[in-house]
């Protein structure tokens, strides 16, 4: 199947609207772990109904905090808010009460969207309290709205007048002034250089990812799958790759609140047959590990990004005889850029790049293959938000996203990424990638997880540390493995930091900042 660039010039919701016309209003599109099940009927009649209440008070085009887990209720939260022609502001609800208030100020927010029953569960009181005394304009607060509350209002009226707009729902939305070209989400970068700064992605952009993924598949995906999607929906692969996609694709969507539940999941995953699994290597090896024998037997392939995936990894899926296929995006290109495919899957590549996308590789001192990934296409974002900046968005230059990390493409068109530019050390004159070094330490202690920091040294520019979980951990050992097998002894780290657990976000990426916290509370002792 080729990619249409016009496919993308689209609203989410019309998307939605174009589903339910090629699919049937009465398939099941979406269900969650409490059993709640929509239509694509009644996730449009939801979605007017919810989103009339919801955009009581507002502006076409306001941007509106949404702070929620995967559950039904997000799905039809995000349709209301993009029906109405509201943008939804995705709070990472993992990122701590410092960073949501600052993501809540740079995108401007006057009303954040949550629930009394989710703030309890996931103990969001002292954030919620925070986010109310954030001044929107002399004397007013912002305003907390709790679905349960907005649940109480809806009356028979409204659920008539949902629905009667239902019949005419695509002119009804356009009179809501949404565009392809307007917003259709902002997200959080993770703040790893301070506060996060808002990614803001328009509604082509999203369509534009979703519709290049399905293509990109090339058959793999159908109507007829079952994808599970445990990854937040502030996280970009969460939301677009896990939930949008197979929705205006005609897949059933099972919605799971988090991928920390490592013996559940499996469980669910046998229970409901489901086909295709969206998740990050982290979670991936958890999985593998608990899963019982045939918990898993229904799945054709996993889709795996956000961080590379360790041979471990692999090994103990391909024992289940599931293969995964592992991509490569940045939530500036809402997100993926690249992705292996059934058929076409090569170990240590990210896959080829999606239709539709350019690509420059720019030069980098000390890197002899490869280079500085810039990327541009339908799907590379309207721009960024900086909290220096609240509500004014900077889009990239001439289109160009630069993504900031070092690849190798061959000659076959596979990409491999080599590392963050900004996680090379420079030692000795020497460009060291921290991702090597990791792989050298995962090669050495496969059952481990493990990060290198780089710190100052005084005589070489740079030194690493290893942080590792592995309490056997011996520089000495690491320093055999890297003479027997080739390495560098360069590669092998200054000193070894033992700790319980490697810090990992919501989003089931390693925490790097966290980790780099570690080494500098350790360095003293080191």
């Amino acid at each position: 199947m080729a990619f249409d660039p016009n496919s993308c010039r689209t609203t989410v919701f019309e998307a939605l609207l174009d589903a339910r016309a090629l699919h049937g209003g009465g398939k099941v599109v979406v269900e969650d772990s409490e059993k709640q099940t929509l239509t694509y009927d009644r996730l449009v009649v939801g979605s007017l109904v919810l989103g009339s209440k919801l955009a009581a008070g507002t502006r076409t085009g306001e941007t509106i905090g949404v702070l929620l887990p995967n559950v039904a209720g997000m799905a039809v939260t995000f349709f209301a808010l993009n029906a109405f022609g509201r943008v939804p502001a995705l709070l990472n609800f993992t990122a701590g009460q410092r960073n949501i208030v600052s993501a809540a100020k740079t995108a401007v927010l006057h009303r954040v969207v949550t629930s009394r029953r989710f703030v309890e569960a996931a103990k969001l009181e002292a954030v919620i309290a925070a986010l109310e005394r954030i001044e929107t304009a002399p004397g007013r607060q912002l305003k907390i709205v709790y679905l349960e509350d907005v649940r109480k209002q809806i009356d028979s009226f409204d659920k008539a007048l949902g629905f009667l707009r239902s019949w005419f729902a695509r002119r009804f939305h356009r009179g809501q002034g949404a565009r392809a070209a307007s917003p259709a989400v902002v997200l959080f970068t993770s703040g790893t250089e301070g506060h996060p700064k808002g990614v803001v992605l328009t509604n082509a952009n999203i369509m534009a990812n979703a519709r290049q993924m399905y293509a990109h598949a090339d058959g793999a995906l159908s109507p007829a799958d079952i994808v599970l999607n445990p990854l937040p929906m502030f996280h970009s692969f969460g939301l677009t790759a896990g939930t949008i996609m197979p929705i205006v694709s005609g897949m059933h969507v099972l919605l799971y609140p988090t991928p920390l539940h490592y013996r559940q999941i499996p469980k669910l995953i046998a229970e409901k047959k489901v086909s295709v699994l969206f998740a990050t290597d982290t979670f991936l090896l958890g999985y593998a590990r608990a899963a019982d024998p045939g918990d898993l037997a229904t799945l054709r392939f996993v889709v795996a990004g956000a961080e590379r995936v360790k041979d471990q990894t692999r090994m103990l899926w391909s024992k289940i005889g599931t293969e995964i296929l592992e991509g490569y995006g940045a939530t500036e290109c809402a997100p993926v850029i690249a992705c292996n495919l059934p058929g076409s899957n090569r170990h240590g590549t990210v896959g080829r790049m999606l239709p539709g996308m350019e690509l420059l590789l720019e030069p980098v001192q000390g890197i002899a293959v490869g280079g500085r990934l810039k990327v541009r296409g339908p799907n590379v974002m309207a721009g960024y938000v900086f909290p220096e900046e609240p509500g004014i968005v900077r889009a990239p230059l001439e289109g160009w996203h630069d993504t900031g990390d070092i690849v190798a493409i061959d000659a076959d068109g596979y990409v491999a990424i080599k590392g963050r530019a900004k996680r090379f050390a420079k030692i000795g004159g020497e460009m060291v990638s921290l991702a090597a070094v990791e792989t050298l330490a995962a090669n050495t202690w496969p059952e481990g997880q493990h990060v290198v920091v780089n710190i100052p040294d005084e005589r070489k520019g740079e030194q690493l540390i290893l942080v590792t979980d592995v309490a056997e951990a011996d520089k000495d050992v690491l320093l055999k493995h890297a003479r027997d097998h080739g390495f560098p002894e360069l590669w092998v780290p200054k000193h070894i930091l033992v700790v319980a657990s490697i810090p990992v976000m919501g989003s089931g990426k390693v925490d790097l900042p966290a980790t780099a916290a570690l080494v500098r509370q350790a360095r003293p002792l080191l």
